[in-house]
């Protein structure tokens, strides 16, 4: 097939191509996110079968430690295909990426158990996670630089919401799962095979999202830069140092707060809600699932106001509300799920403020160049270092009687990503074709 280049309508407008190209990427992502999060949904179930049953907090502690250890391949994998997407092409790496995801969900659900083959069932399932790490890592950074440099300028974050759009509706479909699962299984068929449905499921849909991703185009940033640069140079161009080491601190700071808060409100909430308060497994996906349907509206609503207002407004409300909410978000949650929902409710609406914003404020912190690389590396190291670790510290903080620990936690970082947006220069609008991006 003959790949096409992004291009607009006489118009103005986006072509056909470019629209379709998009919900290529947001689709794929979706299936990306729905494998990745089938860990966190199903955490229980995986501890149960893949470490010995004697000790079930400990088996939990090792099943979110494995969660932890698939964010530090994340990095590698945003090197590895970072650097992949800004020398052979944002459409080959996406491929490849979902190819490499959805193969580690079939391991996953093709591994025999802890009493079957022993330790060797504990080993297996971190590899599996590492190998999913090592394709998530690489997919984030291309995703965003891919939908960044689709999109029109003045609606950049718009369009790069759909991204987190995707995001949410891939972890929403492991909810779904998760709950139609728990709904029509007894506990017994659900610990014993129901959970490994999930993740053959999610290698399935795998499949379709190849068949998207390979009709998709590529971006007009890269193909002009292709055509720019000499064939010879293996590495992209850097940033000058002082700009880089301020750009990564700024990102660092930025996604201190927003990967716990991703975590610890929405991806694990309903996990936590049924170890720490025992609350009914189908009635905490239910409700987790009812509150994450909420940010299919606010994340389109706060990218449109991060258009119009600016990226800073944006990241300082996010960091000042997740402080003032942190401490009340964990006192709401009890037995019942209405409590669950209104508090994962609060959260989303605080964590919209980012998500509808940072996939086109980190495309517009790196040139075109080392932009995948830039994006890729960063924000996966951040994942790693404040996301992965997330679950385990409130697991570990709760079991210890003092889960008072992880909410200052997540004020003090909140409160440093609110520093970040108020030193931040504003981004904008940015032209993400330039060598060397100019921030206003």
């Amino acid at each position: 097939m003959t790949e096409l280049t992004v291009g607009t309508e006489r118009d103005g407008r986006p072509s056909s191509s470019t629209r379709s190209s998009l919900r290529a990427a947001a689709i794929g992502n979706a299936l990306e996110w729905f494998d990745w999060t089938l860990y966190g949904a199903f955490s229980t179930y995986l501890a149960a079968n893949f470490f010995a049953s004697g000790d079930p907090t400990s088996a939990m502690l090792a099943t979110l430690a494995v969660f932890a250890g698939g964010f530090v391949a994340r990095p590698l994998g945003g090197l590895l295909f970072g650097r992949i997407g800004d020398r052979l092409g944002r459409k080959f790496t996406l491929v490849v990426t979902m190819s490499l995801l959805a193969s580690a969900s079939l391991a996953i659900a093709l591994i025999p158990s802890y009493s079957q083959i022993g330790a060797w069932a504990s080993a297996l399932l971190l590899l599996a996670r590492l190998v999913q790490g090592l394709a998530h890592g690489g997919e984030t950074g291309v995703a965003y630089t891919y939908a960044a440099e689709i999109a029109p300028r003045d609606r950049r974050a718009l369009w790069t919401s759909g991204i987190m759009i995707s995001v949410t509706v891939g972890v929403m479909a492991a909810t779904a799962l998760g709950a139609l699962l728990t709904a029509v299984l007894d506990a017994e068929d659900m610990s014993s095979w129901g959970w490994r449905l999930g993740f053959g499921i999610g290698a399935i849909l795998g499949l379709f999202a190849l068949w998207m991703r390979r009709h998709a185009v590529e971006t007009a940033a890269f193909e002009n830069q292709s055509e720019r640069i000499d064939p010879e140079r293996s590495a992209p161009a850097p940033l000058p140092r002082r700009q880089l080491i301020r750009t990564v601190a700024l990102i660092v700071m930025f996604f201190s707060g927003t990967n716990v808060v991703y975590y610890a409100w929405i991806v694990f909430a309903p996990s936590n809600a049924v170890s720490n308060h025992n609350m009914d497994p189908s009635s905490a996906f239910i409700a987790g699932l009812a509150a994450q349907s909420l940010a299919l509206v606010f994340i389109p609503v706060f990218g449109k106001m991060s258009d119009r207002f600016g990226r800073r407004p944006m990241v300082i409300a996010f960091g000042i509300g997740a402080a003032l909410i942190a401490f009340p978000v964990q006192a709401l949650v009890g037995a019942s799920a209405w409590t669950l929902f209104l508090s994962m409710a609060i959260g989303i609406c605080v964590w919209s403020f980012t998500a509808g914003t940072f996939p086109a404020l980190m495309a517009e912190q790196f040139p075109t160049r080392s932009r995948a690389l830039g994006v890729g590396v960063v924000s996966s190291f951040c994942a790693a270092v404040f996301g992965g670790t997330a679950p385990y510290l409130n697991a570990w903080s709760s079991s210890i009687g003092a889960s008072w620990i992880f909410q200052a936690y997540i004020v003090i970082l909140a409160l440093v990503t609110a520093v970040a947006g108020i030193v931040m220069r504003e981004t904008r609008g940015a032209d993400l074709t330039a060598e060397v991006m100019q921030a206003k």
